[in-house]
């Protein structure tokens, strides 16, 4: 019998900064809407944000850490994990939308690209290790994945390592309610290829664009405050019409994902999605197990971090995978022959699942 190449996980990584935000940090911001204060009280309007997103705590980085460092920081315990010699990587992906921001500085930097400054610090010496950012909105890591098992399918490549890391809470605006949602953080997963008669590893995958229509959803923009006059653009989100976007397209492009793996709902063990919106996610769930017409939605089959790390775009799938295989993620792990989904959906709009079997 012949052998398959198959696209898998050796080694994973993470970096959690330290700094913990509760809703607290914002009891004396001044939150705007369309130029005008509003009117609820703070306590309130942290209460009902936390109801919607579930998010009680995020994290920021420490102010000399850009997100070049965290991702090279969440790189090296990924090479670590995978017990692999650095000089053996052929692609360094490097996945963010904002590049390397100071502290108070609100301007992005990424000349070099970040994959470059990584490529730098981990003390990488051969040239044939090629580094390059994608900018890909949070599901960028996914999207990096993607990439990452067409290089190793097509021969390019045996080692790839995809990184996702960022640090929102620099390009945030603080008049703006919405800003409670973002954190920063870094996540960092070695793919290799490996040999093999049985079919593992990346199985199939699915991306989607809807920008047509969706682009508007997740921009740049003015700050709220009516008083701004720093020339600063900052993240901006129509985030009831993405809510009702995603709900409706990303079961979808999952469920073809799932149907291209020739698998049924039914055969997911787990599911690493995106932390964007913790209510968001489990409508996706409940949409998606619809699709397949079933009415539930097994218990324990979706980790969630968003309550205690925020949304840190890109970052979030790969830290979450990062710590279940950590056994850091109570009540949940993964065995050989698990089979899983990875999905994300964010700016652009871009959607994309891949299936995976441990």
């Amino acid at each position: 019998m012949s052998t398959t190449i198959n696209t898998v996980i050796s080694g994973t990584g993470s970096y959690i900064p330290e700094n913990i935000i509760s809703g607290n940090e914002f009891i004396n911001s001044t939150f705007f809407e369309n130029g005008s204060l509003l009117e609820k009280e703070n306590e309130e309007i942290i209460s009902k944000f936390s109801e919607i997103t579930e998010i009680i705590e995020r994290r920021y980085a420490c102010p000399e850490l850009l997100s070049n460092h965290i991702g090279a920081k969440a790189a090296e315990k990924a090479i670590e994990d995978a017990g692999i010699d650095k000089e053996t990587l052929d692609y360094i992906i490097f996945c963010h939308n904002f590049g390397d921001i100071r502290l108070d500085s609100n301007r992005t930097d990424i000349l070099p690209s970040l994959a470059a400054k990584v490529k730098q610090q981990l003390g990488i010496h051969n040239p044939d290790c090629v580094a390059y950012d994608l900018i890909f909105g949070c599901p960028g890591w996914v999207q990096g994945a993607i990439q990452a098992d067409y290089y190793i399918k097509s021969g390019d490549a045996k080692r790839v390592l995809v990184i996702g890391a960022e640090t929102l809470s620099r390009i945030i605006d603080p008049h703006d309610r919405d800003s409670m949602i973002f954190s920063d953080g870094a996540g960092a997963v070695i793919f290799e290829g490996k040999d093999s008669l049985a079919k593992a590893g990346i199985l199939a995958h699915k991306t989607e664009t809807h920008s047509l229509n969706h682009a508007g959803l997740l921009t740049m923009g003015k700050g709220f405050h009516p008083d701004e006059t720093s020339g600063n653009y900052y993240l901006k989100m129509n985030g009831r019409k993405l809510y009702e976007f995603a709900v409706i397209q990303v079961p979808q492009v999952i469920k073809k994902a799932i149907d291209k793996a020739g698998l049924s709902v039914e055969d997911i063990n787990i599911v690493f999605v995106h932390q964007a919106n913790g209510k968001m996610d489990t409508a996706i769930m409940k949409r998606l197990f619809k699709l397949y017409g079933k009415e539930t939605v097994p218990d324990n089959l979706v980790p969630m971090t968003i309550s205690w790390l925020g949304n840190s775009s890109v970052a979030t799938v790969p830290t979450l995978l990062d710590l279940v295989l950590k056994a850091k993620v109570e009540g949940y792990q993964v065995k050989t022959g698990d089979v899983a989904v990875f999905a994300s959906v964010g700016a652009g709009m871009h959607i994309n699942a891949f299936i995976y079997r441990f």
